[in-house]
């Protein structure tokens, strides 16, 4: 199957489960080597990844995630339809296999900003794009290797100060976005896309 055949298989799936034939230990290695060789500008290799699975997925959803944002919700006036409904969001999301957290390490940023200037206003969009790259190279080999599903979340920054403290992150990581994957349970809905000619201008 080609790379392409492999990015049209990776969709957000909403519906997953932990019935996965592969090893826990296999599952941290691929992710690991994704991240490794995963391009980043500059070679910074600025990508952090805080890898959760099974029961642990259940406690970052329906505790460290549910609480902050019961929290922060009550504070708001948000009512308890709201709340109730949050909730049963985040439990979805709990059912899991694994949860990634993945970050990007502000020092590295800063230490490029130092030594390069003429750059630096470039190097946090610089960033993103690198996380963001890690991101789908996670999501598709794990869709192509083990034909499982994903979806991408972002909590942040309103659980950030939970998960530092939760899992020691170093203070200059900062959370640029939750991956949940798993066993696909429901397929998700065709996707439509936009027109060309909005999208794209060809010169030869």
């Amino acid at each position: 199957m080609s790379f392409v055949e492999d990015l049209k298989k990776r969709r957000s799936h909403y519906a997953l489960s932990r019935k996965v034939d592969v090893t826990d230990d296999t599952l941290v290695e691929v992710i690991k080597e994704v991240v490794r060789y995963s391009p980043s500008a500059f070679n910074s290799q600025s990508s952090r990844a805080v890898i959760l699975l099974n029961d642990q997925v259940s406690t970052f959803w329906n505790d460290l995630v549910a609480n902050t944002l019961e929290s922060v919700m009550k504070a708001k006036g948000a009512s308890e339809e709201a709340l109730a409904a949050t909730k049963a969001k985040l439990n979805s999301f709990s059912k899991s296999k694994g949860t990634i957290l993945l970050f990007e390490d502000q020092d590295v940023i800063k230490n490029l900003q130092e030594q390069f200037p003429p750059y630096a206003e470039n190097f946090p969009d610089w960033s993103e794009q690198s996380t963001g790259i890690v991101s789908v190279n996670i999501w598709t080999t794990l869709s192509a290797e083990f034909g499982l599903g994903a979806n991408l979340q972002h909590y942040n920054p309103v659980i950030d100060d939970q998960v530092a403290k939760r899992y020691a992150v170093p203070t200059s990581w900062k959370l640029r976005g939750q991956l949940n994957f798993g066993n696909i349970e429901a397929e998700p809905h065709p996707k439509d896309f936009i027109k060309d000619d909005n999208r794209f201008k060809v010169f030869a």
